[in-house]
């Protein structure tokens, strides 16, 4: 039986990075970019909605014509340009200089923490669309991500997970610093000195067509009403679990173990209750407390809330 190689990390300015997958001389430029007004970051912990909102910007960026999107691949060098290709995560090996040569409006998803991103954002250049989740549902997901990943280290069983996660002790290719407390607290703490919107996973699932009109108008973006029902029809789950370029079914099946799962799993609220002790969902609401107990973010913690 094969053994699988435990990923290397490094510690750069208190953040862990994965080697090899992260360089720190790359990320350290992202902090002295020159933005531009348009230009546009995504920022997540995983496994809370990135490639979601990959697509809603894509859909906005083409008012919602497929097609549009569709001819850019037909110019490009790849056989299949992928979301990811179109909005990339600027901490990515090469991106840094990819933004730089880019044309404007740059699109970019991250992972990154507030205080390795452009200072630039602190003076309102650029914009911030932060997508959080309840982290209950996001630490089942995130198991089942790094039982996927090649570059993740398999975890051992769902409560030593668990403990991982509560602690801050995950770490992923995407992830620095590994605490979703810290992560939602940088950005969180910062939501006044730049221009952010803040979305929940749980409001996408709740009423996407509203979603996206927040993130419409939060763009400049201009659609008409049929437009704008175009883009919500592209970006439901369903629809884009079918979408080659959403779904990352397309990826090297190097990194990712297809036979594992699939990257779209459910798309739901609450999936932690089918994995959750009494126990454990105890402790995790009495650390969630303390952790947050300065940060008024707010979650839905079970689908049967909106229904």
């Amino acid at each position: 039986m094969a053994t699988s190689t435990i990923p290397e990390l490094i510690t750069h300015k208190g953040c862990r990075m994965i080697k090899g997958i992260h360089h720190p001389h790359e990320v350290d430029q992202i902090q002295d970019l020159e933005l531009r007004d348009s230009d546009v970051f995504v920022v997540t912990y995983p496994k809370s909605g990135t490639i979601w909102m990959q697509q809603i910007l894509l859909a906005l960026k083409s008012k919602g014509n497929e097609d549009s999107v569709q001819s850019v691949e037909r110019v490009s060098t790849k056989d299949t340009l992928n979301n990811w290709d179109l909005v990339p995560w600027i901490e990515g090996p090469g991106k840094v200089l990819e933004f730089v040569k880019a044309e404007s409006p740059r699109h970019n998803v991250t992972h990154l923490l507030y205080h390795l991103m452009p200072q630039e954002l602190s003076r309102r250049r650029g914009k911030v669309i932060y997508v959080a989740r309840n982290p209950k549902d996001i630490l089942v997901s995130f198991y089942y991500f790094h039982k996927m990943l090649s570059e993740l280290e398999t975890p051992k069983s769902f409560d030593e997970f668990f403990d991982k996660f509560i602690i801050g002790d995950v770490f992923s290719a995407a992830v620095f610093g590994g605490s979703w407390f810290e992560h939602v607290k940088s950005w969180f703490s910062h939501k006044d000195d730049i221009d952010m919107l803040f979305l929940t996973y749980e409001e996408m699932i709740q009423d996407l067509q509203t979603v996206v009109r927040r993130t419409a108008e939060f763009l400049g973006a201009d659609l008409t009403q049929d437009q704008l029902n175009s883009v919500v029809k592209q970006s439901t789950f369903k629809n884009m679990k079918q979408n080659p370029r959403a779904n990352y079914e397309k990826m090297d099946g190097n990194l990712i173990n297809h036979q594992e799962g699939r990257f779209m799993r459910k798309g739901t609220i609450g999936d932690w209750k089918n994995h959750f002790t009494v126990a454990q969902s105890e402790r995790f609401d009495k650390v969630f407390k303390q952790e947050m107990k300065d940060f008024p973010v707010s979650f839905i913690w079970d689908i049967q809330e909106i229904s």
